[in-house]
């Protein structure tokens, strides 16, 4: 072997050992360095999501009652939910702009100030007067603060999946990326306790202060969360992409030119989830106080679903790194086109066991299967030069499509077949169907390589 042939050799084996520390090539995600990046998007996104799903709930018991009391009940229902959709329609925005820095100045930044800019909202909403005493400017200013929210949460989501994703070792990538995901029924368990435990204390003047408290402890939340996030190195695969000095075009149009499909189809797959999401969890919780449900019980309730719902996100995530992302999100919608018109009953019976039933096997189980495999089945479609801005594109253009709208179109659908519940049950279930095409449809991308 020739002296040349022998330094390229030495220099490819090199360059292999550093690209197989880079990405995780002791198989395990019990380091130091592991636990610390897992704990952050966990706890990250738990604090965004905290904020983002608080208002959710406020908008099923709160804010038609002190932002649009003047509208009658089930009009000021619906404006509540249209306030609610547009925090949705702004998450694709804040996907694509800080998808765009993402891919360019690096994943950690736009983490720290997705998480600064979604504290900032959500303090202001808590403080935000109601419209008996400054007249329309208080709805104008919700519907603004709401948009705030959901330019924050459509950079974070995208951020905290790859900062998982692009650190883990292959055969666990799936898994790490669920703490990502993990974090949003977290945060909604603390977003609806706490709720609940200050509806409990206020009293009658729950709608005077107690729904306030909760956005206005975001400010702790959020200084916890920046600790934990600073502390954090950015991704290997980023570092890698940098280190190439590549000329690289707009992410956005990157993503057009080349990754169309990978975004219809992980749009449509994502879909699914939501809808169980905005069903379960928005118009269920209306809908149960509505027909004679305990309010706080239905709180606490929904707070155990989503217990239920954290626990299946890591099981289904673990299981799709085993036996691949697409037969598991295939199965969790088959579940759902079964379980979808008996939940849709349960959840309008008027009672908490009804409720309960409803939202443990729509939002706990139905969704907590579809949520543990898809933040790694969406990333794992797109290259790195792109894969915050395309990633970020299809999954909150899915989260406005399915959790935004939904609650509106549930309750149009239903205003219009004059209560029947059987077109609720037909739209559940038709999301599903498209989802599953969807998922049949994507190439499997476990054992793909991210580079």
């Amino acid at each position: 072997m020739t002296t040349e042939s022998t330094a390229t050799t030495e220099s490819t084996m090199a360059t292999e050992t550093t690209r197989g520390q880079q990405t995780g090539s002791t198989e395990t995600l019990n380091t130091k360095d592991m636990r610390r990046i897992l704990a952050s998007s966990f706890a990250g996104s738990a604090i965004e999501y905290y904020d983002f799903m608080l208002y959710a709930t406020a908008a099923s018991l709160v804010f038609d009652k002190v932002f649009f009391a003047n509208l009658g009940p089930g009009f000021a229902l619906f404006a509540s939910f249209v306030t609610l959709a547009v925090g949705y329609v702004a998450r694709p925005l804040g996907g694509l702009i800080f998808g765009h820095f993402g891919d360019l100045v690096g994943r950690k930044k736009m983490l720290v100030l997705s998480m600064v800019i979604m504290g900032a909202g959500t303090i202001a909403i808590g403080l935000l007067p109601p419209t008996a005493q400054v007249g329309m400017v208080a709805p104008i200013a919700l519907v603004l603060l709401r948009l705030v929210q959901g330019v924050a949460v459509g950079g974070e989501w995208g951020g905290a999946a790859l900062m998982a994703i692009e650190h883990a070792p292959q055969k666990h990538r799936g898994f790490a990326a669920s703490f990502a995901n993990a974090g949003g029924p977290a945060g909604a368990i603390l977003g609806t306790l706490a709720l609940s435990f200050f509806a409990a204390i206020s009293g009658s003047q729950f709608l005077v202060w107690g729904w306030r408290v909760p956005f206005l402890l975001s400010a702790l939340l959020i200084a916890v969360g920046l600790v934990i996030r600073l502390k954090v190195s950015e991704t290997p695969a980023f570092q890698r992409l940098e280190a190439a000095s590549e000329k690289r075009r707009v992410p956005i149009v990157d993503v057009l030119r080349h990754s169309k499909r990978a975004v219809l189809l992980g749009l449509a797959a994502t879909t699914a989830f939501y809808v169980c999401q905005a069903m379960t969890t928005v118009w269920g919780v209306s809908v149960a106080v509505e027909s004679g449900a305990d309010k706080n019980g239905v709180l606490n309730i929904k707070a155990g679903a989503a217990v239920l719902t954290l626990v299946m996100c890591f099981v289904s995530a673990r299981l799709s790194d085993r036996f691949g992302r697409r037969r598991v999100l295939a199965f969790g919608a088959l579940l759902g086109i079964v379980a979808a018109y008996p939940t849709v009953l349960l959840m309008t019976n008027g009672t908490l066991w009804g409720f309960g039933l409803a939202i443990f096997i729509g939002n706990g189980l139905v969704q907590g299967v579809l949520y543990g495999p898809i933040a790694a089945y969406v990333a794992e479609q797109f290259p790195t030069r792109h894969r915050y801005t395309g990633a970020s594109l299809a999954y909150h253009t899915a989260s406005m499509l399915g959790a935004g709208f939904t609650p509106m179109i549930i309750t149009g659908l239903t205003l219009a077949a004059g209560g029947a519940l059987w077109p609720v049950a037909a739209f559940w279930i038709g999301i599903l169907l498209v989802a599953f095409v969807a998922v049949r449809a994507t190439p499997e991308g476990t054992r793909r390589d991210l580079d």
